[in-house]
């Protein structure tokens, strides 16, 4: 195989594991992880069932790789938007509000993918979640941390038990609420990142994913 047919394959994999990536986002937030069949994302990606074992060992290990890749190139996406700032603390509320925001529009998508983490087979390591964690102890550096090794996984685990208490059913805690108490241990201004209501005027939220699962287009490489 020549050199250029190598590099063809190799893209025309990478788009197809991209599309099941977003399929997999795109239905379990439509339909929830038990209605939602490694068949129906295969449809939805166009691809061959065959290829999502190729790709990946299993539902569980698919649906937390694709909710990583939505959280960590969303969180990427709202640490460089314009105006661009290398200011500590500005990052840390636009990570912030990234993550809650996340909860709050996407609620049955990270309502599943919590109650995965919690599943028997637990937590899966994979790049995404490598890169997201990248975003995160960048950004816990950035806002000053000294001792980013056992700060960075007590940020992890507020945004974690933040997500939480806003998916949990029947008795959700509000964004307003959450924001306010981790505004507070980080020392931000409620003006920084993106206060609520301050997103769309209407309330709505943009509902297409595919910026999030193109190829070529890696995020969390920021320079300090």
């Amino acid at each position: 195989m020549s050199p250029r047919s190598a590099s063809v394959n190799e893209e025309l994999r990478r788009r197809s594991r991209e599309r099941l990536l977003q399929a997999a986002v795109e239905l379990v937030s439509e339909r929830g992880y038990e209605a939602t069949t490694l068949g129906d994302i295969a449809d939805r990606a166009g691809s061959a069932r065959g290829l999502v074992s190729y790709y990946f060992p299993g539902k569980r290990q698919l649906v937390q790789s694709a909710v990583h890749r939505l959280m960590h190139r969303t969180l990427a996406e709202a640490l460089e938007r314009e105006p661009r700032t290398e200011d500590g603390r500005e990052r840390m509320a636009r990570a912030i509000d990234a993550v809650l925001g996340l909860a709050r529009d996407r609620t049955v998508l990270m309502r599943q993918h919590m109650a995965g983490l919690l599943d028997t087979d637990g937590f899966v390591q994979c790049p995404e979640q490598q890169r997201l964690a990248e975003l995160l102890r960048d950004t816990m550096e950035r806002h000053g941390s000294q001792t980013v090794e056992t700060d960075y996984p007590m940020l992890r685990s507020q945004l974690m038990g933040a997500v939480y208490a806003m998916v949990v059913p029947n008795v959700p805690m509000s964004l307003a609420t959450l924001r306010a108490e981790l505004f507070t241990r980080y020392r931000l201004d409620w003006e920084q990142g993106v206060p609520p209501g301050a997103e769309a005027p209407d309330g709505t939220y943009d509902s297409d994913l595919s910026r999030f699962f193109e190829t070529g287009r890696e995020s969390g490489g920021q320079s300090k």
